[in-house]
């Protein structure tokens, strides 16, 4: 409503001009909220702390502690091994996405100290390509995890993603046993491994590294689960129950570990760290 009466002018004046980009529509309440609180609370909504897409870059950012950040592997890409064509070529689809993200894949991956621990971190941007893991995100992940496995350093994972890039074909499916397979190697020498579940994680990246974690943590209203709900209603010929693919679902039926909003991720993170390097 101000915002409608600030259009609109009082009666007898020019109305004024809102700039653009000023407020944002939540889609959790409906609410128009201004922006910039939707930022200052780490891109949640002020009214209903509905969680919005976030950046890469930005997760890092308020992680790992300021300085500490080192990242490997930046300048990875994509090759065309089937030579896929669907609306367009494969090759050319990756150059519009690093076109409009800037990033060269869809996870970015490093190392730096989250409260003063060293950690390894691979942090998925669902704005690449809808997050979807291929050869470069299995690669660059698993690189990650045996890195932190040398120094004797946890691993987390923050997922968000549409499921394996199906442009890759089987390819990108042997990254699910490929990830899988450094995790098992990491857990073998006595490490942690936190999972951290945003909206969304889906089908093989929720089948492989995101569903592995010691720790199993997601945020509040997150979709999580392997495929869609109309595909399981067809296969399994029976009703599902609501919000069953959930993070409240999914904690209530011990999938997850606990729910934690962004705000307090941090220091979520760093309590566990603490307690599980410690042994």
């Amino acid at each position: 409503m101000v915002l409608e009466r600030l259009r609109r002018g009082a009666p007898g004046r020019e109305a004024k001009k809102i700039p653009d980009g000023l407020w944002v529509k939540c889609p959790g309440c409906a609410k128009t909220v201004f922006k910039r609180l939707v930022e200052e609370r780490l891109d949640t909504c002020p009214e209903c702390n509905h969680h919005f897409p976030m950046p890469g870059s930005r997760r890092i950012q308020n992680l790992i502690d300021e300085g500490t950040w080192t990242e490997f592997d930046a300048d990875m890409t994509s090759g065309d091994p089937l030579g896929f064509v669907d609306s367009k070529p494969y090759l050319d689809r990756i150059v519009q996405q690093m076109a409009k993200t800037g990033l060269k894949d869809a996870v970015i991956c490093g190392t730096g100290k989250l409260a003063g621990l060293g950690v390894g971190i691979g942090v998925m941007d669902f704005s690449f390509n809808g997050g979807s893991m291929g050869s470069v995100v299995g690669e660059k992940l698993t690189r990650m995890i045996e890195r932190a496995t040398a120094a004797k350093q946890a691993a987390i994972i923050v997922s968000t993603s549409g499921g394996a890039r199906m442009q890759e074909g089987a390819l990108s499916l042997m990254q699910m046993a490929k990830t899988s397979a450094a995790l098992g190697r990491h857990a073998q020498a006595k490490l942690p491994y936190i999972s951290v579940l945003t909206n969304p994680t889906m089908a093989g990246v929720m089948a492989s590294y995101a569903s592995l974690g010691d720790v199993i943590i997601a945020e509040p209203k997150a979709l999580i689960g392997f495929t869609g709900p109309r595909v399981i209603k067809e296969t399994i010929k029976q009703e599902l129950p609501e919000g069953f693919q959930t993070s409240e679902f999914l904690f209530q039926h011990g999938q997850l570990d606990l729910i934690c909003t962004r705000q307090d991720l941090r220091a979520e993170l760093a309590r566990i760290l603490r307690y599980l390097m410690a042994r």
